[in-house]
This record gives structure tokens, sequence and C-alpha cells, in this order.
């Protein structure tokens, strides 16, 4: 499996993805967070699904490209291009596919910033090739292992925060989905771009790169039980005796 995030602040754009994949009593790693930089074009893509789809549809892509001389003024652009030949895959392997009992289940997340637009965009997109694109009210973006990260994501995300603010939310995110599962680890990819001048980083963070800061946020969770303000419920508790003293006199 996978988990990739996505986060659009005002700063502007978060990727975050795993490399992690799993196959039977295989583990490899392999980079599910791609990106470019074309003619002052910056535009990453992560995606999670059959990996065979991923990257039949990434090379059609690249292929129309080419060939035609595409050059996108708008993020959508890409985003309807992108959409076009996954629906081109989903009609020349689905049917082989649901022969073999597998789903044609990719989900792609694509953010960047093209020379005609003004801030940075980020859009999702469905295995059917259509696609939302993210908002001020729901910044943030997640495919793959979701469900143990979304908590983390509601509770802590806005897009008012700094952009390394949103890594760290990302980066909790990703620590709570890799406790709970298996599929799910390191290293991790991650790219920072700038909304408004559209210039991004990128870089690899192993489990040993970012140790310090999990034993941090450990204690930093183990010091919040210690100072829960539980006292208010101690009607609950009434019933249980206190432990005896056992220091010695």
């Amino acid at each position: 499996m996978t988990l990739c995030i996505g986060i659009q602040v005002q700063e502007g754009l978060l990727a975050l993805a795993d490399t992690k994949i799993v196959k039977g009593e295989e583990q490899i790693i392999r980079g599910k967070l791609s990106n470019s930089s074309v003619e002052g074009s910056q535009w990453w893509l992560m995606t999670s699904g059959l990996r065979s789809v991923r990257d039949k549809t990434v090379i059609y892509l690249e292929q129309e490209i080419a060939d035609k001389g595409l050059r996108f003024n708008h993020l959508f652009e890409l985003a309807n291009q992108f959409g076009t030949q996954l629906r081109r895959v989903r009609s020349e392997d689905g049917p082989s596919l649901e022969a073999g009992n597998l789903t044609f289940n990719l989900h792609a997340i694509l953010g960047g910033k093209m020379p005609g637009d003004p801030t940075a965009k980020m859009f999702s997109i469905y295995p059917e090739g259509n696609w939302i694109e993210c908002t001020v009210d729901t910044p943030y973006f997640m495919i793959g292992r979701t469900s143990y990260a979304k908590a983390m994501m509601e509770r802590l995300l806005s897009s008012d925060l700094t952009l390394r603010q949103a890594f760290a939310v990302a980066f909790l995110a990703f620590e709570a989905t890799m406790a709970s599962v298996t599929d799910v680890g390191y290293p991790i990819d991650v790219i920072a771009l700038d909304g408004m001048r559209g210039t991004t980083n990128r870089q690899r963070f192993t489990a040993s790169d970012l140790e310090p800061i999990s034993r941090w946020w450990g204690k930093t969770l183990s010091d919040a039980l210690m100072t829960f303000p539980i006292r208010q419920f101690d009607s609950l508790f009434d019933f249980i005796e206190p432990p005896e003293d056992c220091s010695p006199p």
C-alpha cells in the first residue's frame, strides 16, 4: 500500500510520500513521488494503486507531450491530459485486470505552478480520470492508507500554517500511519514548492534522519498524558482504593 499527502497553504505546496512496497514476503523501496521542471513550470505527481497502471499512464502522458509538443499554461490542463491518458489505460487494461480479479484503482495527487497560474494549485485525480481542486476549506489531499492519518490532519492542519508547520503535520500523520500498518514506511520523499515563485526543493528522509523528532514526539505525548486534566472525572473512579504505602518506615 502507500501513503501520499499533499498540502496547500498560503506559502505554497508540500508533498510527502512513503516509498515502501510490500509484495507477498518481499519488501522493496520505490519512489511514489515524481516531479518535473520545464520552462518555468514546476509540478509533481504522487499515485497510489496498481504500479503498472501508474507507469503506463505516465509513459503515455510523457509521450503525448513530446509527440505533440504540448505546453500547459495552467495546471488544470495537465490534470485534464493525465485524466485522458488514465482513461486510455483503463480502456486497454481494465478488462484484463478485472479478469484477473484486480481493481483499476489508481488515484493521483497533482500539484504545481504553471506560467498562467497566479499561485500554486493542487488536484486530486480519480481512477475515472476526473478531478477536484484543493480549497482553503480542505487544504489537503491524501491517498492510500488514509484512515490512520486523517484525524491528525483534520485536527492540526489549516491553510494559514507555514510550509514548515505543514511538513510537521504531514510527518505526524505519516508516523501515526506507520505505527499502525506494516506496508507504509521509510524513507519518505518530500517536496516543498513556493506558491508565488514556483521554486521547489526536494529531499528524501530516512528513519535515522527523523528519529530525534520521533523520540521528541513520543516524549511529548507521554508528558501530555501525565498532565492530562483527569481530576474533573474523579467521581468516576471514587470506588478505587488508593494503593497501600509500601515505603520503608
